[in-house]
């Protein structure tokens, strides 16, 4: 071989050394564990889409990672943002689920907060939520007009500052001026339900989507009334249920509902990982997430167990959740007032 094709075999086998790993190279994912950290308790609404997402999401990541579901209950899932933002590696192997009230508490100004909300790689929404307000039959609550015209505080489930059973509660007390107690405490909504069961409370507000879904037997067999929905506009599902808004008395209380409640539903359900998360990790995070919510076999899983599938991308959520902290001061200030 001539001097001039020994030099040439040799920089091609240096260049084929230099590609070759790249093209051999295991996907990051393979051989390892995501864990998808759920702010709530085992069986609310929460808990039960993070599980549908966990069992249809690893076949959508390149090296097909396990991905196991756990659950950090406290404060309205404040722990388990404080734990993924301050705690977790930004490897991508953590994914948090929390409640995005989160959000407009840090907006106000409440304490416990360890986070910046705007600052999170978000990855993306299983749906958007809508809020409801559920009663047992055995309270004497099954209409709006009972609510309303009630002569003793009727006590309302509520899990804690953040959450929408908590917070919604409280902006229906600022904006409508309804009769309502809340009891605040349980660890998630599964344990609202058992406590509106046992008599406890009356029953709770929170999202219809996890109403509907875990409450379907009392639904279904007429032991469970929902008596109002707190929504920009009637959800498609509950025309005939009265809608807070048309009940409040001024543009102040409109605007209450709007931004203490209608607002935040829409980014209620957020998963993201932790800031500094390498980008093409969140990238691909984001594309998985998206094509596991396409995915025909979580589509007929998500219809088996009522679960609404309606979307947004981590991008959107980064909108939404800046779009919160431009909200005018002093709104913020009676929101931070009411919500305390």
């Amino acid at each position: 071989m001539s001097k001039p094709k020994v030099k040439l075999f040799l920089v091609a086998v240096f260049c084929a050394a230099l590609v070759a790993p790249a093209y051999g190279a295991a996907p990051y994912y393979e051989g390892k564990t995501i864990r998808l950290i759920v702010g709530f308790s085992a069986g609310g609404g929460f808990d039960t889409y993070s599980r549908l997402i966990g069992r249809h999401m690893s076949k959508h990541i390149p090296g097909s990672p396990a991905v196991i579901v756990e659950n950090m209950t406290g404060a309205a899932s404040l722990l388990a943002a404080n734990h993924v933002y301050k705690v977790a590696k930004p490897d991508g192997l953590t994914i948090l689920n929390f409640h995005g009230n989160q959000v407009i508490n840090q907006v106000i100004g409440k304490p416990g907060i360890e986070f910046d909300a705007r600052k999170f790689e978000y990855i993306g929404i299983p749906t958007q939520d809508n809020v409801a307000c559920a009663f047992t039959k055995a309270s004497g609550i099954t209409s709006f007009e009972a609510l309303r015209s009630a002569k003793t505080p009727v006590k309302v489930g509520g899990v804690a500052p953040g959450d929408t059973t908590y917070n919604t509660g409280k902006l229906l007390i600022a904006a409508l001026k309804l009769p309502i107690q809340l009891v605040a405490g349980y660890k998630g909504t599964a344990e609202v339900r058992l406590a509106a069961e046992a008599g406890e409370v009356a029953g709770g507000c929170w999202q219809w989507e996890s109403i509907k879904s875990i409450w379907r037997q009392g639904l279904d067999s007429g032991n469970v009334a929902i008596v109002l929905q707190v929504n920009p506009k009637p959800h498609r599902e509950l025309p005939n249920v009265p809608n807070a808004v048309d009940f409040a008395p001024n543009e102040n209380a409109r605007q209450i509902l709007k931004f203490g409640g209608h607002d935040p539903a829409a980014i209620t359900r957020p998963y993201a990982v932790a800031p500094g998360t390498p980008k093409d990790r969140v990238q691909l995070l984001r594309k998985a997430f998206a094509d596991t919510l396409k995915d025909p076999e979580l589509i007929a899983d998500a219809k088996r167990s009522r679960l609404d599938i309606d979307p947004l991308t981590g991008e959107e959520i980064e909108k939404i959740v800046l779009q919160l902290f431009k909200i005018d001061a002093a709104l913020v200030s009676q929101l931070a007032e009411i919500l305390k």
